[in-house]
């Protein structure tokens, strides 16, 4: 069986139509290659063959893009010289579709040939759009719901088929820049106006044929006699600016760390001097350079594979379905608010309840400034807004709850209070209904102990903004059982987020490795580093916002809490003293961070950011001598990733794959890197145990290699090898 079909009409048009067995989605791999290759050569042979239109078998998609699990082992089955066996392979593909772009023209005159056109029923994504940009015509139907672009970006490499020449071309550098180095995906509609589908009609097969059938010129411009690029070349005025203007934006959104996006533009820039053949050959190259970099296929393995295995329920134990029909929501916050928001979203039926109606009511009017956002920019109507606030039922009524099969408690991080809203609840609800606290620090085997049934109490530890963050972080107490985790882990997969699930400790997984990088950033201020040096050091690296500003969106006071029950805790094994003497400080001072206008940055007054406090010099002088760039990003970088191998040994991460998702979109661990054992594979346990000797040395004990990490250092061991479905540290 093939997922290519070829069938010749009365007419002379065939069709080809792309129908991936087993999957609901075309997704390209390399039989399919060679499959479209050999009905391509058929149909070009026909004499009968007027000719061709491509299209698909799915209802409302054409493709997908590459299977992804085949770029992820495209290295690994390369042979002997990967590089060169990975480069011949993408060669391979821009001959297919190179074939399909001259389709029997006369090399020298650009005679002849047969008019090849895409249609494309709906979505068009990746490899997906390769093959239609090398059609003579696109045809897309008018499917708003249908998203076309190129978003390999996302995952770490670019689109190496062809896609990156051939937009560059038909576009021009500036236009084709946001569909290739930000991933933007366009309806059929956004598509035509950008210029990369050609025509939205009803019937794209019906429009393709009657436009193959009319004899149009097929010549793509770029094989035309003074083809000229759209923007201008390189080396033309206009050109020159774009292209210095692209490397700019590359490098600061970038800041140099993602190998991809500075591939691409090589690729582009030096594509674009010279015919369009060579141009090929000259993105195959980085395309190649990018699959040999460990950076791409970490961030393929952990942003898609892993992810996606994750969504899938990778860990979710043997029970029945445990699809939600009625979540309770206790407390109606901003993180209350946003939970019921998410649940409504998806079609549940959510219970929001608050000790004072006008709080219930706030809470759901989240969710209609929400769907009042989504009405301005045409991605929501008026009754899509009507249905939604209609499954929320706000009320003070604890009666209301009868019918929930899960709740989840949102109010303030007491012990005492969680304890009381827990009986409350269970006074009404039934005994197979699942209790679920949104907690970020305090231990669930300790709140469960105000359950009715502790096997049905679980922690689910969103992340705020919960409408934007996508991880979710699942905790099972001592007692918790199966059925809870599978209903948290259902739960999560209808509201279209990714879950992690952990075991029962102090900070959970996610808030365990933040809060060192947040404490190793202000301890470096009180040493006298330059607090620009720390920041800055941070971002070079691939973090998304330095510890300092970290702590300032997550507020001051919060850390001074977490800090004084931390050491409450631990008593004279608390570590962080240090630390507490700048954060007591801060807030002594009454600079709680961005909620307070005033923290370790400065701000105006409607709290946008402008700078880094001047003041904070006067209390911490920074000194003269100051370290090197590298070093203040291994003591943020090993802050994280140590108490990320300690999860793993302690046995609160199970998973090495839930290390590494939840790292990467909880909060934002150098997506680069592909999570923290990804890192650690990157650079070598070896190297990793031996860096950590000389961190020790010079900073402490915090940075001592765990003796899983020193294990492996003696035996050359690599996380992804020893971890390979996920084992616990043994």
């Amino acid at each position: 069986m093939t997922d290519f079909t070829l069938k010749t009409d009365a007419d002379g048009v065939a069709v080809i139509t792309w129908d991936t067995i087993g999957k609901s989605m075309n997704v390209m791999n390399q039989q399919g290659f060679t499959d479209l290759d050999a009905l391509i050569d058929q149909a070009l042979a026909d004499d009968a063959v007027k000719g061709i239109i491509i299209t698909s078998g799915k209802d409302g998609s054409f493709a997908g893009g590459m299977d992804l699990n085949i770029i992820a082992r495209m290295k690994d089955s390369a042979g002997d010289d990967p590089a060169r066996g990975l480069f011949d392979g993408v060669m391979a593909m821009h001959g297919v579709l190179r074939k399909i772009e001259r389709a029997g023209m006369d090399p020298k005159t650009n005679k002849g040939g047969k008019p090849i056109a895409a249609a494309l029923p709906g979505t068009a994504l990746g490899i997906g759009l390769e093959i239609p940009l090398a059609c003579h015509r696109i045809f897309a139907t008018d499917n708003p719901k249908a998203k076309i672009g190129l978003p390999e970006i996302m995952v770490g490499i670019f689109p190496g088929a062809g896609g990156t020449t051939r937009l560059v071309r038909k576009l021009g550098a500036m236009a084709a820049s946001p569909l290739l180095l930000e991933g933007k995906l366009n309806d059929p509609q956004g598509a035509k106006r950008a210029g990369v589908v050609d025509e939205v009609v009803a019937d794209p097969v019906a429009a393709a044929k009657e436009w193959i059938l009319s004899n149009p010129s097929i010549v793509k411009p770029w094989d035309e006699k003074g083809y000229k690029m759209p923007g201008g070349a390189p080396y033309h005025p206009a050109g020159f600016m774009t292209f210095v203007g692209a490397s700019a934006m590359v490098n600061g959104k970038t800041m140099g760390v993602y190998p991809a996006a500075k591939a691409l533009l090589s690729a582009v820039y030096e594509g674009a001097l010279v015919p369009f053949d060579t141009a090929l050959k000259i993105e195959a190259r980085w395309f190649t350079n990018i699959l040999m970099n460990p950076s791409s296929s970490a961030m393929i393995r952990s942003l898609f594979i892993n992810k996606e295995a994750l969504e899938k329920g990778a860990n979710r134990p043997d029970a029945p379905d445990q699809k939600v029909k009625q979540v309770g929501v206790i407390g109606a916050g901003m993180m209350g608010a946003g939970i019921a928001l998410v649940s409504a979203l998806a079609g549940i039926k959510v219970v929001l309840i608050d000790a004072k109606q006008e709080a219930a009511d706030k809470g759901k009017s989240y969710t209609a400034a929400y769907m009042d956002k989504g009405i301005a920019r045409k991605k929501a109507t008026e009754d899509k807004k009507a249905a939604v606030l209609g499954l929320i039922n706000a009320t003070t009524d604890y009666a209301a709850l009868k019918d929930c099969d899960l709740i989840v408690e949102a109010v303030f991080e007491d012990v005492g209070v969680k304890a009381e809203v827990t009986k409350k609840v269970q006074a009404v609800t039934g005994p197979d209904c699942i209790f679920a606290t949104n907690t970020s620090t305090l231990p669930i085997t300790e709140l469960a102990k105000a359950s009715n049934d502790p096997a049905n109490f679980i922690g689910i530890h969103f992340f705020s903004p919960v409408d934007k963050m996508m991880l979710v972080e699942i905790i099972k107490g001592e007692a918790t059982g199966d059925v809870a985790v599978a209903k948290a882990l259902d739960f999560v997969r209808q509201i279209r987020k990714t879950p992690i699930v952990v075991n029962d400790a102090r900070f959970f997984y996610a808030n365990r490795c933040i809060i060192p990088y947040i404490n190793e950033g202000i301890r470096m201020v009180r040493e006298g580093v330059e607090p620009a040096l720390i920041e800055n050091a941070a971002k070079l690296v691939g973090m998304p916002l330095g510890p300092l500003q970290l702590v300032d969106e997550t507020s001051i006071d919060l850390g001074v809490k977490i800090a004084k029950a931390t050491r409450a805790a631990m008593g004279d094994a608390y570590p962080d003293g240090a630390v507490d003497e700048v954060l007591f400080w801060m807030a002594d001072q009454n600079r709680l961070g961005r909620k307070s206008n005033a923290g370790f940055y400065a701000y105006d007054d409607k709290g946008k950011r402008l700078g880094l406090w001047d003041n904070l010099a006067a209390q911490y002088p920074v000194a003269d001598d100051q370290p090197d760039l590298v070093t203040v990003q291994h003591r943020l970088l090993f802050a994280q990733v140590l108490e990320a191998v300690r999860a793993l040994e302690d046995g609160v991460l199970t998973d090495i794959r839930e290390g590494d998702v939840g790292a990467i979109l909880g909060w934002g661990f150098a997506p680069w890197s592909g999570g923290p054992f990804s890192w650690l594979d990157i650079i070598g346990a070896p190297y990793a145990a031996e860096r950590c000797d000389q961190l020790t040395a010079e900073f402490g004990d915090r940075f001592s290699a765990p003796d899983l990490l020193r294990d492996m250092a003696d035996k050359g061991q690599e996380f992804y090898k020893r971890f390979a479905t996920g084992a616990k540290a043994a």
